[in-house]
């Protein structure tokens, strides 16, 4: 909490028939007047003093002034709070996979604060969505696959592709399996698209067509320079790409 201190060098007379309470962040003070003194106490005045009278025409407009310029202060520095509390919290926990479900609904609750605050409020209509994303955290468990030994899951970075202009996107694999897919996206509402995955390619190298499976919606909850979200159905995705964020949303479907 930020502490307001105030000083002031006109002079301060107490009033002998009153008490007068000085207050801090740390103590609370009192001062009660000495019967036996008829010593007026005050503070000196500087040696020079000058004062200029306001137009009150200006007032307003200062104030005005101030006033947008401190709301756009907090307003950034709550996106910017947000954003680093959420990739604080992300970290730690191996892209999702070593996260709690206490750790997963932190992150869900920070997320939501994040989206509350979008700007972007029709992202599949943003360039900002195009790019290559690093995969930071998931709850997908087809990504993650906590169920097989470490060394056979993804060990590596994992990257999607969006191209708004084709409407075409790629999921890529690192070390050590290097696996693809490739979707086309159908745009349902400005902020929502059915995905369907055409083509899987196994260890960059093996072509494999979709026989059907694959079929989704993305749902994009916030996007902005730096951080790009996802959800749908308690899967999450956040990416981040040189920078730019963004959190995504999916309900994948057989």
């Amino acid at each position: 909490m930020a502490t307001l201190s105030l000083s002031s060098s006109s002079a301060l007379p107490v009033d002998h028939n009153s008490a007068t309470t000085f207050s801090s962040s740390r103590r609370l003070f009192s001062s009660y007047p000495n019967k036996h003194s008829s010593r007026e106490f005050s503070l000196p005045l500087p040696k020079s003093t000058s004062y200029q009278t306001l137009d009150p025409r200006q007032s307003g407009k200062w104030r005005i002034e101030v006033s947008f310029f401190s709301s756009l202060l907090v307003k950034h520095a709550t996106v910017e709070g947000f954003k680093q509390e959420l990739l604080e919290a992300i970290a730690p926990l191996d892209r999702g996979a070593a996260a709690t479900p206490d750790e997963q609904q932190r992150i869900d609750r920070i997320a939501r604060k994040l989206e509350a605050i979008n700007k972007v409020k029709e992202p599949l209509k943003s360039t900002l969505l195009n790019g290559k994303w690093e995969l930071l955290y998931t709850t997908s468990n087809s990504i993650l696959q906590n169920e097989r030994p470490k060394f056979l899951r993804p060990n590596g970075k994992i990257y999607q592709a969006i191209n708004v202009d084709t409407l075409r996107a790629q999921n890529m694999e690192t070390w050590p399996f290097f696996n693809q897919a490739t979707a086309n996206l159908v745009p349902l509402n400005a902020r929502r698209v059915a995905v369907k995955f055409d083509t899987f390619k196994i260890a960059a190298l093996i072509p494999i067509k979709s026989r059907g499976s694959g079929r989704g919606q993305l749902e994009i909850t916030y996007l902005d320079e730096e951080l790009r979200d996802i959800k749908g159905q308690s899967r999450e995705f956040i990416y981040i790409e040189n920078g730019r964020s963004f959190v995504q949303s999916t309900s994948l479907g057989a």
